[in-house]
Protein backbone atom coordinates (compact mmCIF):
# COMPACT_ATOMS: atom_id res chain seq x y z
CA UNK A 1 0.00 0.00 0.00
CA UNK A 2 1.20 3.76 -0.66
CA UNK A 3 2.16 6.21 1.86
CA UNK A 4 -0.32 7.60 3.53
CA UNK A 5 -0.32 10.45 6.03
CA UNK A 6 -3.16 8.99 8.34
CA UNK A 7 -1.45 7.96 11.79
CA UNK A 8 -4.25 5.83 13.09
CA UNK A 9 -3.13 2.21 10.38
CA UNK A 10 -4.84 -0.21 12.10
CA UNK A 11 -4.06 -3.88 10.70
CA UNK A 12 -6.16 -7.48 10.52
CA UNK A 13 -8.03 -9.61 8.71
CA UNK A 14 -11.19 -9.22 7.25
CA UNK A 15 -13.62 -11.51 8.91
CA UNK A 16 -17.20 -10.85 7.03
CA UNK A 17 -18.21 -8.92 4.03
CA UNK A 18 -22.14 -7.91 4.27
CA UNK A 19 -23.11 -6.45 1.10
CA UNK A 20 -26.24 -4.41 0.94
CA UNK A 21 -28.08 -2.40 -2.57
CA UNK A 22 -25.92 0.13 -1.57
CA UNK A 23 -23.55 -0.02 1.12
CA UNK A 24 -21.14 -2.63 2.44
CA UNK A 25 -20.45 -3.90 5.99
CA UNK A 26 -16.66 -4.79 6.53
CA UNK A 27 -15.70 -6.65 9.94
CA UNK A 28 -12.30 -6.79 10.52
CA UNK A 29 -10.53 -8.42 13.42
CA UNK A 30 -7.12 -6.50 14.29
CA UNK A 31 -4.17 -8.20 15.06
CA UNK A 32 -4.67 -7.77 18.64
CA UNK A 33 -7.67 -9.73 18.37
CA UNK A 34 -10.15 -6.93 18.61
CA UNK A 35 -12.91 -6.30 15.83
CA UNK A 36 -13.40 -3.17 13.90
CA UNK A 37 -16.80 -2.67 11.79
CA UNK A 38 -16.32 -0.52 9.02
CA UNK A 39 -19.35 0.31 6.09
CA UNK A 40 -18.38 1.40 2.81
CA UNK A 41 -19.91 1.44 -0.56
CA UNK A 42 -20.81 -1.84 -2.15
CA UNK A 43 -18.54 -0.17 -5.19
CA UNK A 44 -15.65 0.45 -3.02
CA UNK A 45 -15.84 -2.82 -1.55
CA UNK A 46 -16.45 -4.32 -5.23
CA UNK A 47 -13.59 -2.51 -6.66
CA UNK A 48 -11.05 -3.49 -3.65
CA UNK A 49 -12.53 -7.34 -4.43
CA UNK A 50 -12.97 -7.92 -0.30
CA UNK A 51 -13.36 -11.26 1.21
CA UNK A 52 -13.18 -13.02 4.34
CA UNK A 53 -9.23 -13.50 5.25
CA UNK A 54 -8.16 -10.65 3.45
CA UNK A 55 -5.13 -8.87 5.10
CA UNK A 56 -6.00 -4.88 5.28
CA UNK A 57 -5.75 -1.80 7.21
CA UNK A 58 -8.09 0.42 8.71
CA UNK A 59 -7.48 3.69 8.41
CA UNK A 60 -9.11 6.13 11.12
CA UNK A 61 -9.54 9.70 10.24
CA UNK A 62 -11.45 11.62 13.45
CA UNK A 63 -15.16 9.50 12.80
CA UNK A 64 -14.36 7.91 9.22
CA UNK A 65 -13.12 4.83 8.71
CA UNK A 66 -11.59 3.55 5.50
CA UNK A 67 -10.17 0.44 4.54
CA UNK A 68 -7.08 -0.04 2.40
CA UNK A 69 -5.91 -3.41 0.68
Amino acid sequence: MEQLSTRNQLRGKVKSVTKGAVMAEIVITLDGGQELVSVITKNSAERLQLKTGDVVTALVKATEVMVGK
